[in-house]
């Protein structure tokens, strides 16, 4: 599973972040939003990564977010692999949906919803949902479908799945049966643009082979 390369909202967000701004400059829907220059070479760095692996060990399956940001991460990396699977595009993959809080930086979100802030306090971070958005476990929950439809469809296959930094920690959630905790935990080290994390099959069930790996990005200077 990949995470997108870095958007032009991951770059706006940062900037409107540590520029203290209520708000991100940007008039695209969230499904719209490009990858950036630098998300871009990630992409094909990625594809380089996969295209390194032994052909037995290459992706048979792709599955992808439609936001324009994860189609053109998955059709750029797999632009680097000699005989590369079509990519099949699957809604329930799509980032998680926040309503209202839409572009708003956490400093907004404080201004504009101070009852929303004291709302996801008593709530927790996993059942919180926002007006008109989504909570975690409702990402979780058509997560769920996708993967057991993987499963049903593509037995033994090699599965890439390219969507967004939710998508790979439920995921994690989800095939490792963590707990509300142990997901919160894991959900503190930011999943970066364009990373790789890996489970593999043993003895029947799917383990954890690597986490956000970004060595092929590091290795190429790709890093912010």
């Amino acid at each position: 599973m990949a995470r997108h390369g870095q958007s032009t909202a991951n770059v706006a967000g940062q900037e409107a972040e540590a520029n203290g701004l209520h708000a991100v400059d940007l008039a695209l829907r969230d499904a719209d939003v490009p990858l950036s220059p630098l998300g871009r070479e990630q992409a094909t760095a990625l594809g380089r990564r996969l295209a390194a692996l032994p052909p037995d060990e290459r992706p048979t399956v792709v599955l992808s977010s439609p936001y324009l940001r994860a189609r053109d991460t998955a059709r750029l990396a797999l632009d680097q692999l000699p005989d590369p699977p079509p990519i099949v595009l699957d809604e329930r993959l799509r980032d998680r949906e926040i309503g209202v809080l839409y572009l708003l930086t956490q400093r907004g979100v404080e201004a504009r919803y101070p009852e929303e802030v004291e709302r996801k306090r008593r709530l927790g971070k996993f059942y919180y949902r926002p007006p008109a958005g989504e909570s975690w476990a409702d990402v979780a929950l058509r997560l769920r479908s996708v993967l057991a439809d993987v499963e049903r469809e593509h037995p033994g296959g090699r599965v890439l799945i390219v969507a967004h930094d939710a998508i790979v920690v439920l995921t994690r959630y989800i095939v490792e049966h963590l707990s509300e905790d142990e997901l919160l935990d894991v959900e503190r080290t930011l999943v970066a643009n364009g990373s790789l994390t890996i489970w593999a099959r043993e003895e029947g069930e799917l383990r954890l082979v690597t986490f956000n790996d970004t060595e092929h990005l590091k290795d190429a200077g790709l890093t912010p």
